[in-house]
């Protein structure tokens, strides 16, 4: 079941968190090692489930999420466990602070199982690294998940976790989310806030959002991520002003996206470039233990100047420009979360797409320009016949609720989550 059913059923004390966790457990024990969906575990998780459980007994739960088991991606601090980034130096350094949205999860009675495989400093549209190696999609071992959330894709997909947290720099919880069947939501720039956690080395590009088997799942969790809660009486005022305006005649306005990519494309590379040199010339130890390949990335970077950074700005400047007038003329924007269905699982990105030869971001070219431009959008399942097929769609600065909504009413017409073999009983 999902996260929404869950906590009915502990309402209804049909199930305990207690019961929860033990089948969340048994499933990660019989499937992880197949799949490598977790890249670090939880001591902590069933003495969570038994206070969570006593305190649906007592009918004082936490929050909305009380006793849902949730796995983490790898470059989100938890407290107790590692943030490791794919890097075998941070994975031997424990976190003692949560990262806000990880706090947020918690103060919401959340039990986190653990932490999500993710490439090496989470720059890869695959997931795999030298300290953990590859995750696989459940739905074809021999296949990734997608990345750099992948870790927690699959754990979700598989019911080794009911929810999941991951991040989008450039499309890396929409792409995954559509290679195993999901819904990801990834919020606009500043929506969910961040604090408290490791360097960001895709400007403010990256944001944290909800991964979950349905949009009612994504909506619950991001109610607990969203910004501060407003007073009721606050919220009633700024509803009776919208009453207004509406009365007044006011809208909203609703092809080819009107936007060129090409100047963001061109930079792209450099954007991590640059960040990964800031971040690995701060913390030599980190550097000396990351791979070969991120080192000469950081060493790439490590040449840029300020100018050619400026010029970086500019362009993510004049993106989110022209994306403001956009969406002035349109409400929503529906794409392809991927250009390319799933490719074998140690292989970094497709070669070919429909007989073309592409480059390392071929597959990710939907995506990217909505982080750059600070968008909300979130991804979705759309039908299929085989391996999952995944859509996006992608909505002004605000619209999460809206994107949320109108996933809901889609999954209603196409139908819910469906599980891959390997975990056909569910969760």
């Amino acid at each position: 079941m999902d996260a929404t059913a869950l906590v009915k059923s502990y309402a209804a004390q049909d199930i305990t968190p207690d019961a929860a966790l033990t089948e969340a457990l048994a499933r990660i024990d019989r499937l992880d090692g197949g799949l490598g969906c977790y890249s670090a575990r939880n001591a902590d998780a069933q003495a969570q489930a038994r206070a969570a459980t006593e305190r649906w007994a007592a009918g004082q739960p936490r929050g909305p999420l009380d006793g849902v088991p949730m796995i983490v991606k790898d470059n989100l601090c938890a407290a107790g466990m590692p943030a490791a980034w794919g890097n075998s130096e941070l994975a031997r350094r424990r976190v003692t602070t949560d990262e806000l949205p990880v706090a947020r999860l918690r103060a919401a009675g959340a039990i986190l199982l653990g932490k999500g495989n993710c490439p090496e400093f989470a720059v890869e549209g695959y997931t795999d690294n030298l300290t953990f190696g590859p995750t696989r999609n459940p739905f074809d071992p021999a296949l990734t998940p997608g990345g750099s959330s992948g870790g927690v894709v699959a754990a979700v997909a598989a019911g080794l976790a009911t929810l999941g947290l991951g991040t989008d720099g450039g499309g890396s919880i929409r792409r995954p989310a559509g290679y195993t069947g999901l819904v990801g939501l990834k919020p606009g720039l500043g929506r969910v806030p961040r604090a408290g956690g490791l360097a960001q080395v895709l400007l403010d590009f990256e944001v944290a959002g909800p991964i979950a088997r349905s949009a009612r799942d994504a909506r619950l969790a991001f109610d607990v991520l969203d910004e501060a809660p407003c007073d009721p009486a606050i919220l009633s005022a700024t509803r009776a002003v919208a009453d207004r305006l509406a009365g007044m005649g006011c809208h909203v306005t609703e092809g080819t996206l009107p936007l060129d990519l090409s100047p963001l494309s061109a930079v792209w590379g450099r954007v991590a470039e640059i960040g990964l040199a800031r971040y690995l010339g701060s913390d030599t130890a980190v550097a000396d233990a990351a791979a070969p390949k991120y080192r000469e990335m950081a060493a790439r970077g490590a040449v840029s100047t300020g100018p050619e950074l400026w010029a970086i700005l500019d362009i993510v400047r004049d993106l989110r420009n022209a994306a403001a007038q956009f969406f002035d003329q349109i409400d929503l924007v529906l794409m392809p979360s991927s250009a390319a269905m799933p490719w074998p699982a140690t292989e970094a990105f497709p070669p070919v797409i429909d007989g073309q030869p592409v480059g390392p971001r071929g597959h990710a070219v939907y995506t990217g320009w909505v982080n750059a431009a600070g968008l909300p959008a979130i991804g979705l399942p759309a039908p299929s016949d085989d391996l999952p097929i995944g859509v996006q769609l992608i909505g002004d600065m605000g619209s999460e609720e809206i994107l949320l909504d109108l996933a809901e009413r889609l999954e209603a017409a196409h139908g819910g989550f469906q599980w891959p073999a390997m975990a056909q009983d569910g969760a």
